[in-house]
């Protein structure tokens, strides 16, 4: 933590105080929003677009001062991509605001409607969850994304971000408070944590029952492991992205190698980035040496088994843990395998429910790994970077989800409702 960041955080005796207080404003918030009009609650979207566009200067500098710090104590090269704002991720931040706006407003939605026999007329409307947490690393379009998401879909917000993003963030919330008090709601909203100290974590994940419905991590694994072992309310959230591309022995080698190279090396620390590569042993004659010496070509480590290490002198030896790994960096772990049900059994022993990938022309083999493999998404001749609710047509996401519970996949406003029964009858009563 910078020495920065240490002076500006309140004492540790002050947090419950500090949240308590957040969770108290971010609930009162929710009532308001949750009855909000669809026009103003793009408004409050819109001014806030045009903040970010006007403010531009100031989050730059707020930027270069967390990133500086971050140099100076070591953080790695993938983790400081997802730090590092410029004016095309500005831009896009602004432009994921628009893109959230142009969505369908999901709140007071019909998804079913029938009539009993009885004469009764029942709906389910979609409604806000009510209050998020959403703890959050390094990326500070995480603050844009998640408060318009949440503002959209009626839910009040309370996010935490890392400490090497604490002016970023900040800078950044600013632009999201323009617009809501432009468009006349309540400023808490969306709410930021305004210290670094890690015990205002603690005191989301254990402390704050009473105000929130839903926590949300994203970050590294080890942030993730603990909201979800700590958490006293529901979570949404994955673990980790050990995410696989296989090359079927049917796949086009162009179209694979294109693939590959995106998939691993567009950008390696985000969720979506390909972390296991399996070639088919029928495809390995024609397919494996271009495919290795590309990544390798690329600047990018290769971990193989003995077959994929005869391709080239440079690959290392892949140990059992690096099939398991998430390695959020430019190192991909490479094995041959016996067939599309070897491909299928490998992504279930060791991938984390997250995003595959097949590269095949062979439509039933498709098929079948498309259907078998029950990962959150699973992709045909595509890049697993298109791993995101913005890919996806969703504007833009609060996460992505590995559970099976409630929302699963690019958690975007849709997913970040729930429903309630609305009865109507004429007198009947039961008998």
């Amino acid at each position: 933590m910078s020495v920065a960041a240490k002076e500006e955080q309140p004492p540790v005796a002050d947090i419950p105080q500090l949240m308590q207080e957040l969770g108290v404003k971010a609930v009162a918030a929710a009532r308001v929003l949750a009855l909000a009009p669809t026009k103003v609650k793009n408004a409050a979207l819109a001014w806030a677009a045009a903040a970010l566009g006007a403010q531009k200067k100031v989050i730059l500098a707020a930027n270069e001062r967390d990133v500086a710090a971050a140099r100076a104590q070591g953080l790695s090269a993938p983790l400081l991509d997802r730090l590092v704002l410029d004016d095309s991720r500005i831009e896009a931040m602004a432009s994921a605001l628009h893109d959230i706006i142009d969505l369908p407003d999901p709140i007071g939605v019909v998804a079913a409607e029938w009539q009993r026999p009885n004469g009764l007329c029942i709906q389910r409307f979609a409604v806000p969850l009510g209050v998020i947490g959403m703890i959050y690393e390094s990326r500070p379009n995480v603050t844009a994304d998640a408060g318009a998401l949440c503002l959209k879909s009626g839910n009040a917000v309370i996010l935490r971000g890392g400490s090497e993003s604490l002016h970023s963030n900040r800078a950044i919330h600013a632009c999201l408070v323009t617009g809501l008090n432009t468009a006349a709601l309540p400023a808490e909203c969306v709410q930021l944590v305004p210290t670094t100290d890690r015990a205002a974590v603690g005191f989301m994940l254990s402390g704050m029952t009473e105000y929130l419905d839903v926590l949300i991590p994203r970050g590294g694994k080890s942030l993730v492991a603990r909201v979800q072992a700590e958490a006293r309310v529901p979570v949404i959230g994955h673990l980790e992205g050990n995410c696989h591309v296989y090359i079927h022995e049917g796949a086009e080698l162009p179209m694979a190698r294109a693939i590959v190279l995106n998939a691993k090396l567009r950008r390696t620390g985000v969720c979506g980035a390909a972390e296991t590569l399996l070639i088919d042993r029928a495809a390995a004659a024609t397919h494996l040496a271009p495919i290795v010496r590309d990544l390798l070509a690329a600047g990018c480590e290769v971990r193989g088994d003995p077959l994929v290490q005869e391709v080239d002198a440079r690959v290392r030896a892949a140990c059992d843990a690096d099939w398991y790994r998430e390695f959020l960096d430019a190192i991909i772990a490479v094995r041959v395998v016996e067939g599309l049900d070897a491909a299928i059994a490998h992504v279930r022993q060791y991938g984390s429910a997250h995003t595959e990938a097949i590269v095949t022309q062979d439509a039933s083999a498709a098929q079948r790994f498309l259907t078998e493999v029950d990962s959150a998404i699973v992709l045909h001749n595509a890049s697993t970077q298109f791993a995101d609710g913005g890919e996806f047509g969703m504007g833009a996401e609060i996460g992505i989800s590995t559970a099976r519970f409630h929302a699963r996949g690019p958690v975007g406003v849709q997913q970040l409702t729930s429903y309630k029964y609305v009865v109507r009858g004429q007198g009947q009563v039961r008998p």
